[in-house]
C-alpha cells in the first residue's frame, strides 16, 4: 500500500498462516550463530518449565513482521527504520501455527522527503489458540503514491 492510502487505526488481518517446524528453528538457530540450549537441546528442556524447546524469538519476530509484509508494504518500503516494544509474552513451539494482525499507529509526512511518509505499525502474533506470543511496533519509511 502507498503511504496516502494508509490511516491511523487501520487493521489489516492478515490471511497468511504458518505453522512453524523444527527445521525452521533449528536451521535458523544455526545460521544465526545462537547455542542456547533452549532453542537446540531437546533433553535440557525436558527439565524447564516448558518441557521442550522454545522457538528462537529472533525468528518469531522476523516471520510475524514477515508475514505483514504482503498487505501492508510490499512495493512501497523503502526503508525499516526501527523495531521498538518487541515483547515476548508466551513461548511458540515447534507445530505451533501462527496469524498475525497489524494495526496502523501513526503516519507523519518526511521532512525531507515530499515523496514519502513514516508509518508506525503495530504488529502482533498469536498462535493456534488465540495466545499472543509476539507483538512490536515497526517504524518503516514509505513511498506515497505516484503523481
Amino acid at each position: 500500500m502507498w503511504f496516502d492510502e494508509l490511516t491511523v487505526g487501520q487493521k489489516f488481518e492478515h490471511p497468511i498462516r504458518r505453522t512453524v517446524t523444527e527445521t525452521d528453528n533449528v536451521l535458523f538457530t544455526a545460521m544465526t550463530h545462537n547455542p542456547a540450549l533452549l532453542h537446540l537441546d531437546e533433553e535440557y528442556m525436558k527439565g524447564t518449565e516448558f518441557g521442550r524447546r522454545v522457538v528462537n524469538s529472533a525468528f518469531t519476530l522476523g516471520l510475524m513482521v514477515g508475514i505483514s509484509v504482503g498487505d501492508t508494504t510490499l512495493g512501497t518500503a523503502v526503508a525499516n527504520l526501527g523495531w521498538d516494544e518487541v515483547r515476548f509474552p508466551a513461548p511458540l513451539f515447534h507445530g505451533d501455527t501462527i496469524h498475525v494482525e497489524t494495526e496502523v499507529l501513526e503516519l507523519r509526512e518526511s521532512k525531507s522527503r515530499p515523496d514519502q511518509g513514516i508509518v508506525v505499525f503495530l504488529h502482533r502474533a498469536y498462535n493456534q489458540h488465540d495466545e499472543l506470543v509476539a507483538s512490536c511496533k515497526r517504524a518503516g519509511l514509505q513511498r506515497k503514491r505516484p503523481q
